[in-house]
């Protein structure tokens, strides 16, 4: 007999869960009793099915007699059958479920007779795909495949990446962010607002995965060059994220994107009755920095020392400050400074066979003194600094900036953000780009600004005018923020321009030659990088590190490449160069004494192959 006692308890759990009749709860405990009596091990209490109300089953949850304003408990049972199977994005295969796994998973019946390989699904997707002529569109498509079959998702990323790169990141995400209120449907990440300041923690341990080995945050305020979007900035983590596993090999239940919402100063959506965020303006000073505080803590409690925390798309008075902050006690990265920087370097290394000379031989000039610039500057010194010998400050003296009031020059020393103040070098102010090349003579330019249109055609026929092979970095991104297109650059160096830009722009076809331009896409550098951090177990990251995997890319250019005028090697073999990038930042990360992952695995580059994410299909008991 069931005492008293237990009675009660179950009792109170079943009209917990909103069975309100009294006969009904007599009836369930009674069918309980009757299974514990009789031995039966089901985990799940068995209901007898009958007529209910309108002809159905019986309303054994008691929710069609509830009335509205009736709390329920909801509440989930797991029965034997393939019906959530289907619904498990990580587990789902779709048509490929074999003839014995469908007899063995009870998908019989859920799913047409038909039996394809995963191959003919990925061939079926991008037809439809290729159907869309929006890119939007082709983005939403992508996501719902992610929510669906990540596994699908993740091989047609992976096999069709040249094509697929542009819908799933930039150019396509700025405007996936811009409309994610509109078009968010089901949520991809944590959310962590100014109303869980207190309980990051348990926020934290909400996230069903339990072993994440990196986490991407942004708070929105500088979403590429669209400015403050705030809550809907999480498309940027999302992207990131899903470039980890597709171009990097981690595994997507080890990749965690949250968005930090702190408001917006956004009119536009604080005025929008569909904004998915915060309706209040941005918090600053002690506000915002014990909100980080408590999450930055709360991450490495939760996930321990090694987890990495990617920064992105932060505004440069926070990024800055939060790098440096943090970079003494957590594994962090910020890839608008030091993956942009990683990536420029390596593109300015590969382009020495074309332009002749070293890097110290070079002179630099940037428009755009934010994060990017200031952290592809400093890249660019250190390189300089450990190639030559030269102290760091005299290394400095080769690059030069230019802001929104002009050329950065030592007059201006007591008006400059703490990050500028380094870049301030002796001569006279100067207001226009033009005239700052006209005077200074780069023989490399790069624009960082966020602003389009800014390399005139005056800018780049100074460059042209100044040197055989103007080297030209439009990166600012989305396509529409460039400083200049690649067909621009061509047309106006009359074809001798060596182009790069951020978002990708086609081959441009010159006086009978097929000129490709380079994208200098932190794609090329930061899962390889996190991939090589998450293999040694590194516990903090240093300059050293991004020096080596900028120097691995550039080996990645071959002289086909070269004979295109191309300074970064193709995205098809985007896994084989994220794999020897792992390889060499794991090396450094050895060498340094910072890694935990011992002993060292003899060949790093096997190494870092086999720790790769697979997508394809796994064959079921």
């Amino acid at each position: 007999m069931m005492s008293l006692k237990r009675h009660n308890f179950l009792r109170r759990i079943l009209v917990g869960f909103g069975f309100r009749d009294r006969k009904k709860v007599g009836a369930l405990m009674g069918s309980v009793v009757e299974e514990i009596r009789n031995g039966g091990g089901h985990s799940v209490v068995d209901v007898e099915s009958k007529a209910g109300f309108g002809g159905g089953i019986e309303d054994v949850y008691g929710e069609d007699c509830a009335t509205e304003d009736q709390v329920l408990t909801p509440w989930t049972a797991s029965v034997a059958s393939g019906y959530t199977l289907l619904r498990d994005p990580h587990y789902n295969k779709g048509l490929a479920f074999t003839e014995k796994e469908r007899d063995a998973h009870y998908l019989r019946g859920l799913l047409p007779p038909a039996v394809l390989t995963q191959e003919l699904q990925e061939k079926k997707l991008m037809q439809n795909l290729r159907q869309y002529e929006v890119p939007l569109h082709r983005y939403i498509a992508m996501m719902d495949l992610q929510e669906r079959n990540e596994g699908l998702f993740y091989k047609l990323l992976i096999d069709n990446v040249e094509e697929l790169l542009p819908v799933v990141y930039t150019p396509t995400v700025g405007e996936a962010c811009q409309k994610y209120g509109s078009i968010f449907r089901h949520p991809q990440g944590l959310y962590i607002s100014l109303k869980e300041k207190g309980k990051i923690l348990e926020v934290l341990k909400n996230w069903p995965e339990r072993g994440i080995q990196v986490i991407v945050v942004t708070d929105g305020e500088r979403i590429l060059g669209l400015g403050d979007l705030g809550c809907q900035g999480m498309g940027i983590p999302v992207g990131k994220l899903s470039l980890y596993t597709a171009l990097g090999g981690v595994p997507p239940s080890a990749c965690l994107p949250i968005t930090i919402d702190v408001g917006t100063n956004n009119e536009k959506l604080l005025n929008d009755e569909f904004y998915i965020g915060l309706k209040q303006r941005r918090a600053t000073g002690q506000e915002y920095a014990e909100l980080l505080e408590e999450f930055m803590t709360a991450v490495k409690q939760n996930y321990g020392e090694k987890v990495l925390v990617q920064f992105e798309d932060f505004a440069n008075h926070n990024a800055f400050e939060l790098l440096s902050k943090y970079s003494k006690t957590h594994l962090v990265f910020n890839d608008d400074i030091q993956g942009t920087a990683s990536v420029v370097l390596a593109g300015l290394i590969a382009s020495l066979k074309l332009l002749g000379g070293t890097l110290g031989d070079h002179t630099f000039l940037f428009l755009g003194a934010g994060e990017a610039g200031t952290g592809i500057a400093e890249l660019i010194a250190l390189e300089i600094s450990k190639k030559t010998g030269a102290p760091l400050e005299e290394a400095r003296k080769k690059i030069w900036l230019v802001d929104s009031k002009g050329l950065i020059v030592k007059s201006r020393l007591g008006s400059l953000q703490h990050f500028k103040q380094p870049w301030a070098h002796d001569h006279e102010p100067i207001k226009q780009l033009v005239d700052a090349v006209k005077a200074i003579k780069p023989t490399v330019l790069i624009g960082t600004s966020g602003v389009g249109k800014q390399f005139t055609k005056d800018v780049v026929e100074t460059m042209a005018s100044l040197n055989e092979k103007p080297l030209i970095l439009a990166l600012s991104n989305p396509t529409s923020q460039a400083e200049c297109t690649a067909e621009e650059a061509y047309t106006w160096t009359k074809g001798r321009a060596i182009f790069g830009s951020g978002s990708p722009f086609d081959p441009v076809e010159y006086e009978n030659k097929l000129l490709v331009p380079g994208q200098a896409n932190n794609a090329y550098i930061f899962p390889g990088f996190g991939l090589g951090l998450i293999m040694a177990g590194a516990i903090r990251v240093h300059d050293d590190m991004l020096l080596a995997a900028s120097e691995a890319l550039a080996m990645q250019v071959s002289e086909k490449h070269y004979a295109k005028g191309l300074i970064y090697p193709p995205f098809t073999n985007i896994r084989k160069i994220s794999a020897n990038i792992a390889a060499k930042v794991a090396a450094k990360v050895y060498e340094l004494g910072l890694a935990s992952n011992l002993p060292r695995p003899k060949d790093l580059v096997k190494y870092a192959e086999s720790c790769m994410y697979s997508p394809r299909y796994r064959s079921y008991r």
